[in-house]
């Protein structure tokens, strides 16, 4: 699992409500009217050099009345506290400090699991401190989720299945995440894509998608609403790609019977093929929703299957005990 990649999504997509999550103290200045601005990676390489030294997502706070000086906030996520070095981070934030002639730079680490034991650098001799360094840690698995459950920032929604709580919670941990993304977030993409964020860190069992199933019928009902638009995206990309087929066919046979009959064939197949993707990405939903994560080779069977299997198999998950049993 990529992690430092899903949390680089999370923050670039929602600039403001991870500086106010993430670094509290420091973000309490950014107002509504300030610009947060993302600072591509690519036009540090060159400046930067080593790739060690390229951490995750610098955000650049501007307030365009001027009436405060830019703030460079330094974000990085680590997911195993061993790794963490800060010495890395220093060297990174005194290289772009250099690089935008700044020295108002925040460093900020997202800690998933556990913390460093590391918490501050000092650089001196005998008679002098030369170097005192720093930074503002966000333990998430030392946060207790209880007090995030109703938040208003998305960021700390989605991730209430990292935070601390007891086990037995899980179920609702997992429905007022959810919850949250429904309706705090109007996009029904920017929805879609970060249901997955909150199933890949909550993980839940099979008897824990039960109750969450039983005591969240609206968020259920909601997940349902996503499968559908899975299936009409997967007929519209298979039409498409009927489409392009049928017309490099029929310009390959130089006649117009040629077209005619490749568009059609080409339609015909993208049909097929669209319809087939949308019943095995709904199959696929349906099964990890009861049972879990599938197997590589269980995913591979659902991906193959012609459409009249897929028909069979979705009939048998009401009653199925296992994944094996549906696709038996």
């Amino acid at each position: 699992m990529n992690h430092d990649q899903n949390f680089k999504n999370l923050i670039l997509d929602y600039p403001r409500q991870a500086l106010c999550f993430f670094a509290a103290e420091e973000a309490r200045g950014i107002a509504p009217t300030t610009r947060i601005l993302p600072i591509r990676q690519e036009q540090l390489q060159e400046r930067l050099g080593e790739r060690f030294r390229e951490l995750d997502v610098p955000l650049l706070v501007e307030w365009p009345d001027g009436r405060r000086e830019a703030v460079l906030f330094v974000v990085e996520e680590e997911s195993d506290p061993r790794r963490f070095s800060i010495h890395r981070l220093a060297h990174y934030c005194l290289d772009l400090a250099e690089l935008l002639d700044t020295t108002r730079v925040v460093p900020v680490v997202i800690f998933l699991r556990g913390t460093a034991t590391l918490r501050e650098l000092r650089l001196g001799g005998d008679r002098h401190q030369y170097l005192r360094f720093h930074y503002l840690a966000s333990e998430l698995a030392s946060l207790p989720a209880e007090s995030y459950l109703h938040s208003d920032n998305l960021v700390a929604r989605l991730n209430l299945p990292n935070m601390a709580y007891p086990a037995a919670r899980k179920p609702d941990i997992y429905g007022q995440a959810l919850r949250g993304l429904l309706t705090l977030e109007p996009d029904p993409e920017r929805q879609a894509k970060y249901v997955d964020f909150i199933d890949i860190y909550a993980a839940l069992d099979d008897n824990e998608h039960r109750v969450f199933q039983e005591r969240y019928p609206d968020e259920v009902q909601a997940m349902s609403a996503f499968a559908e638009r899975f299936t009409e995206r997967g007929l519209k990309q298979g039409l498409q790609q009927g489409l392009e087929q049928g017309k490099q066919q029929g310009l390959q046979q130089g006649l117009q019977q040629g077209l005619q009959q490749g568009l059609q064939q080409g339609m015909q197949q993208g049909l097929q093929q669209g319809l087939q993707q949308g019943e095995a990405a709904v199959l696929v939903r349906l099964l990890e929703r009861k049972f879990g994560v599938l197997t590589e080779a269980q995913r591979r069977r659902i991906e193959t299957a012609d459409a009249e299997t897929l028909l069979s198999w979705s009939e048998r998950i009401l009653t199925a005990q296992s994944p094996d049993e549906v696709l038996r």
